[in-house]
């Protein structure tokens, strides 16, 4: 298997060459930015399989960084780690793309189960779509090489989080899937504190697929368990 490379994009030094050094001693190759000009310029025109990226930077701050990133369609797994902690602030983040969100200061093992989460999911995706699998129920059709959903007749585009919370959904439809089963799948670990960043994705699913969300037809709440999808549209 080929050494994974992640790109580490923060301007605080102290922080960044931590961070190196425990993730190149976690068997990574690793390419620093410290701005976000540089670290957009470099996911550009490099290869890497993951990004670790700061909110609060010079030049351009990591929001954009990151929404510069999936305009490029660039499917590659975002982590931000910042000190900006509020749920209005991973809200943003997650919008802009980003697939997890650790807040400053944070434990360096925690930051390594989360590259491993990610790196891990990506894979199960790139062998997906090798398979050009299209899975389909009801109004609802995903496409896992392109990251894309049919609704009806509209397409929208997915952040790799979306995708996989819609698809592990889809493979359950009309049955309530779990909170701990849905985080399980998606990030590969149940985390209580992780059920608010659940619910901020499934909140940006629901803006792309829902004609009116705030009457959801196809991705509903189910109080005290978890969601449940109704492909074919039932209330």
């Amino acid at each position: 298997m080929s050494e994974k490379r992640i790109l580490i994009v923060d301007d605080d030094d102290e922080i960044r060459e931590l961070l190196e050094f425990d993730v190149r001693a976690s068997g990574y190759f690793v390419d620093t930015a410290s701005n976000g000009l540089e670290g957009l310029n470099k996911a550009l025109n490099n290869t890497y399989d993951l990004i670790l990226l700061d909110v609060m930077m010079p030049k351009m701050n990591g929001f954009d960084v990151c929404k510069n990133i999936r305009q490029a369609k660039l499917a590659i797994p975002i982590l931000m780690l910042t000190a900006k902690g509020t749920i209005d602030d991973k809200t943003e983040g997650f919008d802009c793309g980003a697939d997890d969100y650790l807040v400053k200061p944070f434990d360096i093992q925690e930051v390594l189960l989360r590259i491993r989460v990610l790196l891990r999911r990506n894979q199960i995706e790139d062998k997906t779509a090798l398979s050009d699998e299209v899975l389909q129920a009801g109004d609802i059709t995903i496409f896992p090489e392109t990251l894309e959903a049919v609704v009806v007749n509209k397409k929208v585009k997915l952040t790799p989080t979306e995708f996989e919370i819609l698809y592990c959904l889809l493979q359950h439809f009309n049955n309530a899937v779990k909170l701990a089963t849905l985080l399980d799948e998606v990030w590969g670990y149940d985390s209580n504190e992780d059920v608010r960043m659940l619910r901020v994705h499934v909140g940006g699913l629901r803006n792309k697929i829902e004609p009116d969300t705030k009457h959801p037809k196809y991705l509903h709440t189910v109080t005290n368990v978890g969601y449940k999808l109704t492909p074919f549209g039932e209330e």
